[in-house]
């Protein structure tokens, strides 16, 4: 079942080609077998014809002929119109001629001429051609074979014809390949625009254009692509508008907490509190962020992991670095930033202090490996945990967490043409590997 649609294709412009190709070469092969069917019958009565043109003229001479000359003429009958005149024994050995369509009409047509004691053969005494009987005088006693040669019943093979059908043929595929892609050309274009959307970008209005259902595709996809940028745009200046609320009564409440708690304990654990809301907003506005419209730069992603590992406080103490040569890469600096901080963090917080970061290049793509050696994942809940607000409950599990973290690396993988990977690691822990598309 694999190995059959291995070879099935896959595109909509390559199996609607191969179909119209195939009703084409049915309709060939049809009108073909027709012309066939159509010619083999006037052919086989032409022969007919022929069979009793001779057999009546070697009649009529032979008889009008002197006897003494009836051998010179035979000799040229045989010489000049390939017609073999043998008299007929009773010892000869008669092969009938081929039991077919052809010859079965070759054979009524003649014998409506010539009589019904004619006899046929396709082969007499080991020689091979189409043989006739006739007599003389109507009598059993003079009975002679007329053989014609066997090239009679052939028929030329029309290489004209054959040339001017593949020709034909030829244009007619062409036509068709053109037919097709001007069909499913805006459907690619279609497909291109959708699998941008779904990298979080924001596609170039489609034209409009073609057969009437395909504009209306195409207009329904473009409304939907700018109610889906409204929608995010919305949701951004939201968030944006709640960051700004919540952040200064909460810097307030920190201040007021410094300032008014006497006892350590509590001051400390309020102030946690306050860092912890406003860590909550902050992965709330990552999330909503997305690129925020920011362009791609070339930039060497070593130095940028070095960079964001500096940033992380105890991680970047316990980090270990095995950095492999990368070439300087188009990359959304400022997203992919938020995305190392994600899988850092979710390292330093689950994989204790045996952290390790590495990179290098696998099959044209740039990979980033944070691993450490927490409780790991299930493989079962891998796709579940990269979907928002999603935590798993376990070990590694964040109870002060919003389940934000990976579903915002996942669409900045998303972003850069990869995606994130979360592995077992050999040895106990997770390998958290975000692949990114090499572009320069």
């Amino acid at each position: 079942m694999t190995l059959h649609r291995k070879f099935v294709p896959r595109t909509l412009l390559v199996r609607t080609f191969l179909m119209l190709s195939l009703l084409i070469f049915i309709s060939v092969a049809t009108w073909l077998t027709l012309f066939a069917l159509a010619e083999r019958e006037p052919r086989a009565r032409q022969l007919a014809q022929l069979a009793v043109s001779v057999v009546n003229l070697t009649h009529a001479a032979l008889i009008a002929a002197d006897p003494v000359k009836r051998l010179a003429l035979l000799r040229d009958l045989a010489e000049s119109e390939g017609v073999h005149l043998y008299p007929a024994e009773a010892t000869d050995i008669v092969k009938a001629l081929p039991d077919t369509y052809f010859f079965r009409v070759m054979r009524e047509t003649a014998e409506s001429q010539l009589g019904p004691k004619t006899r046929f053969a396709g082969t007499v005494n080991g020689l091979r051609g189409i043989w006739v009987s006739f007599s003389i005088d109507n009598s059993d006693e003079d009975d002679y074979w007329l053989m014609l040669p066997g090239e009679h019943a052939e028929s030329d093979f029309p290489w004209n014809w054959l040339g001017w059908g593949g020709a034909s043929l030829a244009l007619a595929l062409l036509v068709a390949w053109l037919i097709v892609s001007r069909v499913t050309l805006p459907l690619r274009a279609l497909a291109g625009a959708a699998k941008e959307l779904g990298r979080g970008r924001q596609p170039e209005p489609l034209p409009e254009r073609g057969a009437i259902e395909l504009q209306q595709l195409t207009e329904t996809f473009n409304r939907m692509s700018e109610d889906l940028k409204r929608i995010e745009l919305d949701r951004a200046e939201v968030l944006a508008g709640i960051s700004h609320d919540l952040r200064t009564p909460l810097a307030r409440l920190r201040l007021e907490a410094e300032m008014s708690i006497d006892d350590d304990a509590a001051r400390s654990a309020v102030i946690e509190d306050i860092e912890q809301m406003d860590a909550i907003i902050a992965q709330f506005l990552d999330y909503a962020r997305g690129d925020s419209g920011e362009g791609a730069e070339l930039t060497d992603v070593n130095a940028l992991v070095t960079q964001v590992a500096s940033t992380q406080g105890r991680a970047s103490s316990t980090a270990q670095f095995t950095l492999g040569e990368l070439p300087p890469a188009l990359i959304h600096r400022q997203a992919l930033t938020r995305a190392l901080a994600n899988l850092l963090d979710n390292a330093r917080k689950y994989g204790g202090n045996q952290i390790a970061v590495e990179t290098r290049i696998e099959n044209g793509e740039i990979l980033v490996d944070v691993l450490d050696r927490g409780p790991g994942i299930p493989a079962s809940e891998i796709e579940r945990l990269k979907r928002p607000f999603t935590r798993l409950e376990n070990a590694r599990t964040d109870a002060s967490g919003t389940g934000l973290g990976l579903a915002i690396v996942e669409r900045i993988a998303n972003l850069h043409e990869g995606q994130l990977e979360l592995l077992a690691r050999e040895g106990g822990g997770m390998i958290a590997r975000l692949r990114l598309a090499l572009k320069s």
